[in-house]
C-alpha cells in the first residue's frame, strides 16, 4: 500500500501551473443578491477532509459542517450469509429453464447487509446581538473560485458587515473571518448543534468544545421495516470532537456554558477545527480508534499561531496548485437579453434596477439564480457554462485530497441523519463517475483516494467471493461505504436483485486502475499495486462465467443495473443471462489486464488464456429497433427511458465500442440513445453527455449539457425526468448528488479531447455553440499535456507537451502540420467526416506546435 501511494505521489505536477487565473477574474465567481433559502442554495467550500455549506444569512449564520470520516457503523461481518453459495447453482438452474422468477427469488436468499451512511457533523451558528434581518441592505454574497472563499456582505445603517469562509488543507480548519466596517461594531455569539448525540461545554481557555458520538447503524433512507433505523450503542460507533476559538485583536471574548460571546470587535477570526475516531476501513472506531481529541487540539492550536492573512494565503496557495492547471475559455459576448420587467443587480450593487427590454446586460453582472433562469428559457451564456466546468473541478479539488476518503455520492457535504442512498459509494456508475475526469482535468493526484480504497474493497471484496460464491479473487456489488462494504445487500432478503444482486463491480473500479497508469505512465504503480488488483477482479470472473449451450461465456445471473425487462410472457423480470453490461465489462477487464501483461512482461501462459476467454465471449447484439441489446434476448422494456444506460459501457467509458473502429455497434449505441431520450435523472444526463460526445456528435452532447444546466427548485425524490442543477450548480438527480457534476465536467472534456484509443483526438465532439474558444492544461493518456485553441470551429492551434517521451499520434478533422518533426501521415473517414492521423516520436519535456497545414 505504501508504495501505491508513493507512486501516485510522485506524479509529476503540470508544467504550466504558472498559467494562472488572475484572483480577481470575475467570470470565475458565482454571486447572488439574497441569502440561501435552503441548503441547495448555500455555498459549498472544503478542504477533502472538512466539508461546510455556508447559507450567508445576515442576522444568524448558518454554516452546516461535515468531516469525511465520520460515518455511521464499524467494520463490516464478512461473512453475514454462510447459506448464501448453495443457493447459486439453483438459481442457475433456474434460469436455463428461463424461469426468471425462480431464479429472482433465490437470489434474495443471497443478500447480506445494507451498507452504512455518511453522517452531518454539525451546524456552526454566529448570530447578530439584536438580530438584524430586517435591517440589512446591499446585500451580496459569492463563492470565488478563484480562491476557494465564500464570502457574505451587506450593510446595516453606515456599517458594512463582510464574512469570508474558506476550508485550509494545509492548516485542516475551517476559517470564518468577520469584519466590520465600523470599529467596535461587531458584537455575536458563536455556538454549535448537531444531529448526532453530544455533549457542548467551553473550555478555561475560551474555547467551544462539542464531544459526540456517531450511531452504530443507519438504515438507508429508502428502507423503513426497522422500528428502530438509527442505533445508538455506548461502545459502538465513531466519536468525534469539534473545537471553535475566536481570536479577536481589540473585541471582548467571554463564555457562557455553551456558547462564546464577542463584544465591542471590528475584526474577528473564527477557527473550527474537528477530528474522529476513525482509524482506518478495518479498525472498530470505539475500541481501536484514533484520538479524535489530540487530532482536533492540535490542528486548531497549529492554526491559531497564523495571523488571518498567513492562514489565508497558505489556504489560496494550496489550492491554486491544482485549479490553475486548467484555464477554459469560450468567445461569450458576455451578454443576456434582460426583459423589462426584471430587475437586475450587479456585483458591485444590490440596488435593483430596472431595464427597457431593449437593453442587453452582462451576464457576469446579474445574479446566477438570474443566470440560470435565463439560460432555462433558452439564452445563451458561454460564460456560465465556462463557470460551471470550473466549478465541478473546484468541487473535486474541494472534497477529494490524496490521503483522504474518496468523494461519496454528495461529495464531502450532507446535512441529512439518513441522507439519499445513505450518500454512499453507489459502484454500479455513482462511484466511478465521481472520477471520470480526474485524470483529464489534470487533477491526478485526486485520484488517489478511491486507487487506495479500491484496495481496501478487494480486501474485504475477497471474502465475499468465497464467502457468498465459494469462488477465487475478490468481487464487489452496487454498494460500498466507508468500511469497503463489498457483499450483496438487501438486509438478508429484502432488497430487489435489480441493483442488490449485481455483482461485477469489481470490473468496473478495476477500470480506474488500469485508466491511471494509461495517463500517467508509472509502471511501478501498475506492477506492484493495480496489475495484482486487476489480476484479483479477473480471478472472480474466470470463476464466475460459465459456457452456454454453443460454447460462448456468459455471466449467469446478470443483471442490468436497477433496469427490468419484459420476458416471453409479458411479466416485468430484472434477472436473466448475459447482460451487456456484464459483458462489455469484462471485455474492458481482460483487455486492460492482456495489455498490461505484455507491458510488464508477466505470464505468457495467462495472458493467452485470457485472449482466449475473450473471444468467446457471449457477442453483443443489435436488436430489431437497430439498438444495442441491453439482454441476451431482444426483451420489451418496462421503462423504455430509463436512467441507467449500463449497456453502453463500451461506448463510455469503456472502449470496445467507437465509430471509428466499430462503426455498426456505434451506430446502434447511437440509436439505443434515441430511444432513452435527452432527459432523465442529473446525473444520467451527465453520462449522456459522454456518450454523445464518444459518438463524435458534439451538438448532441451540447444540447445534454443544456438540459443539465436547467435550474431546479424541487427537493423531492425522481426517478425519471427533471434533473438539472440546483441554484448553487449542485447536480440534482433530484435530490443532490455530486456525481452528476462530475459526469458533466467528463462530458464536456470528452467534447473537446479524447485519448482512449491511443490517440490524442483534438476537438472530437466540438458544439457549434462553442465555435470559438480555447482551453489550457488537459492531460491525454500517454502523458501528453494538451493546450488547444479553435475558432470558427477548426482547430487553429495545440500544443502538446510530452511528459514521458515516446510516440504520439494526433487526430484531427483538417490537415495539420507539427512544427519539427517528421510525420507518418494517414487519412481515414468515419461518419461522413474526413480525418488526418499524424504518428511522431516525442523527446520527454518537448512541446510540439500543431497547426493546420
Amino acid at each position: 500500500m505504501k508504495k501505491m501511494i508513493l507512486a501516485i505521489a510522485c506524479v509529476a505536477l503540470f508544467d504550466g501551473c504558472e498559467k494562472a487565473t488572475t484572483l480577481d477574474n470575475p467570470a470565475l465567481k458565482m454571486w447572488y443578491d439574497q441569502p440561501a433559502g435552503e441548503w441547495v442554495e448555500a455555498l459549498p467550500v472544503g478542504n477533502g477532509r472538512l466539508g461546510a455549506m455556508v447559507f450567508g444569512q445576515p442576522g444568524k449564520e448558518l454554516i452546516q459542517l461535515n468531516e469525511e470520516t465520520l460515518w455511521t457503523g464499524q467494520p463490516v461481518n464478512l461473512n453475514p450469509n454462510p447459506e448464501s453459495p448453495k443457493y447459486l447453482p439453483q438459481v442457475r438452474q433456474a434460469l436455463e429453464k428461463e424461469d426468471y422468477t425462480k431464479a429472482t427469488e433465490l437470489l434474495q436468499k443471497m443478500q447480506g447487509l445494507y451498507t452504512e451512511s455518511f453522517a452531518p457533523l454539525g451546524d456552526l451558528i454566529i448570530e447578530h446581538e439584536g438580530g438584524i434581518e430586517g435591517e440589512a441592505g446591499d446585500y451580496y454574497r459569492d463563492l470565488d473560485l478563484n480562491r476557494a472563499i465564500a464570502t457574505t456582505r451587506y450593510k446595516v445603517g453606515e456599517t458594512t458587515f463582510t464574512r469570508e469562509v474558506f476550508a485550509s488543507a494545509p492548516d485542516q480548519v475551517i476559517a470564518v473571518r468577520l469584519e466590520a466596517s465600523g470599529k467596535g461594531a461587531l458584537d455575536f455569539g458563536v455556538t454549535l448543534e448537531s444531529q448526532l448525540h453530544n455533549t457542548l461545554s467551553t473550555s478555561d481557555d475560551l474555547t467551544l468544545v462539542m464531544n459526540g458520538q456517531a450511531p452504530a447503524h443507519a438504515d438507508p433512507s429508502y428502507f423503513n421495516q426497522n422500528a428502530e433505523p438509527v442505533i445508538y450503542r455506548d461502545s459502538a460507533g465513531q466519536r468525534f470532537q469539534i473545537l471553535v476559538k475566536v481570536i479577536t485583536d481589540d473585541g471582548e471574548v467571554s463564555a457562557t456554558p455553551t456558547s462564546l460571546r464577542i463584544a465591542g470587535a471590528t475584526k474577528a477570526l473564527i477557527l473550527l477545527s474537528a477530528g474522529t475516531s476513525f482509524n482506518g476501513f478495518d479498525k472498530d472506531p470505539f475500541l481501536e480508534g484514533r484520538d479524535e481529541k489530540l487530532i482536533a487540539r492540535s490542528y486548531l492550536e497549529q492554526a491559531a499561531k497564523l495571523d488571518y492573512k498567513t492562514l489565508k494565503d497558505r489556504h489560496i496557495a494550496d489550492y491554486r496548485t491544482y485549479f490553475d492547471r486548467v484555464k477554459f475559455e469560450l468567445n461569450d459576448r458576455g451578454e443576456l437579453h434582460t426583459p423589462a420587467s426584471t430587475p437586475a443587480s450587479t456585483p458591485s450593487s444590490s440596488t435593483s434596477s430596472s431595464t427597457s427590454a431593449s437593453t442587453s446586460v452582462p451576464a457576469i453582472d446579474l445574479p446566477l439564480s438570474k443566470r440560470l433562469d435565463d439560460y432555462l428559457a433558452g439564452g445563451d451564456d458561454k460564460a456560465l457554462e465556462t463557470l460551471y466546468f470550473q466549478y465541478c473541478r473546484y468541487l473535486l479539488i474541494s472534497c477529494s485530497r490524496p490521503g483522504g476518503i474518496p468523494a461519496n455520492l454528495q461529495g464531502i457535504w450532507n446535512r441529512e441523519m439518513r441522507p439519499p442512498w445513505s450518500s454512499n459509494y453507489t459502484t454500479n456508475i455513482n462511484f466511478q463517475m465521481n472520477y471520470w475526469p480526474v485524470e483529464v482535468a489534470n487533477l491526478s493526484e485526486l485520484h488517489e483516494p478511491m486507487l487506495r480504497y479500491i484496495g481496501h474493497m478487494a480486501q474485504n471484496g475477497q471474502h465475499t467471493a468465497q464467502n457468498f460464491y465459494g469462488m477465487k479473487g475478490w468481487t464487489l456489488h452496487h454498494n460500498s461505504d466507508i468500511w469497503a462494504q463489498t457483499n450483496p445487500v438487501g438486509d438478508m432478503g429484502k432488497g430487489w436483485p435489480s441493483w442488490a444482486n449485481w455483482g461485477m463491480g469489481g470490473p468496473w473500479v478495476a477500470q480506474h486502475l488500469f485508466e491511471h497508469f494509461r495517463f500517467t505512465g508509472d509502471t511501478l504503480y501498475l506492477r506492484n499495486y493495480a496489475y495484482p488488483l486487476m489480476r484479483g477482479a479477473a480471478d472472480f470472473v474466470l470463476d464466475w462465467l460459465v459456457e452456454d449451450d454453443n460454447g460462448r461465456l456468459i455471466t449467469s445471473p446478470a443483471m442490468s443495473p436497477e433496469n427490468s425487462f419484459f420476458d416471453e410472457q409479458g411479466k416485468n423480470q430484472c434477472v436473466a443471462i448475459a447482460s451487456t453490461c456484464d459483458l462489455t465489462l469484462i471485455w474492458d477487464l481482460f483487455t486492460n489486464l492482456i495489455e498490461a501483461s505484455v507491458l510488464l512482461g508477466e505470464d505468457d501462459t495467462y495472458t493467452d488464456m485470457l485472449l482466449e476467454k475473450r473471444e468467446r465471449l457471449f457477442p453483443l447484439q443489435i436488436g430489431a429497433k437497430g439498438n444495442l441489446q441491453e439482454w441476451h434476448k431482444d426483451f420489451d422494456e418496462p421503462e423504455p427511458k430509463h436512467r441507467h444506460i449500463s449497456h453502453l459501457i463500451g461506448l463510455y467509458p469503456g472502449r470496445q465500442i467507437h465509430p471509428l473502429t466499430t462503426p455498426e455497434m456505434a451506430d446502434a449505441c447511437r440509436r439505443s440513445l434515441e430511444l432513452r431520450g435527452d432527459d432523465g435523472t442529473g446525473w444520467a444526463l451527465g453520462w449522456k453527455i459522454n456518450t454523445w460526445a464518444r459518438l463524435l456528435d458534439g451538438d448532441h452532447a451540447y444540447l445534454l449539457l443544456r438540459n443539465l444546466l436547467r435550474v431546479t427548485r424541487k427537493n423531492g425524490t425522481n426517478y425519471g425526468s427533471g434533473g438539472g442543477s440546483y441554484l448553487n450548480l449542485f447536480c440534482a438527480h433530484p435530490p443532490f448528488q455530486i456525481d452528476g457534476n462530475f459526469g458533466g465536467l467528463a462530458g464536456m472534456l470528452e467534447m473537446l479531447l479524447q485519448s482512449h484509443l491511443y490517440e490524442v483526438h483534438l476537438l472530437p465532439a466540438l458544439p457549434s455553440a462553442w465555435d470559438e474558444g480555447h482551453i489550457e492544461g488537459l492531460r491525454a493518456r500517454g502523458g501528453f499535456d494538451v493546450d488547444i485553441r479553435w475558432k470558427e470551429g477548426k482547430l487553429t492551434e495545440a500544443k502538446i507537451i510530452s511528459t514521458l517521451g515516446g510516440t504520439c499520434t494526433v487526430r484531427t478533422n483538417l490537415p495539420v502540420k507539427i512544427g519539427g518533426v517528421e510525420c507518418h501521415t494517414n487519412e481515414s473517414e468515419a461518419s461522413g467526416v474526413k480525418y488526418y492521423v499524424n504518428t511522431f516520436f516525442t523527446s520527454k519535456g518537448t512541446t510540439y506546435t500543431v497547426k493546420p497545414n
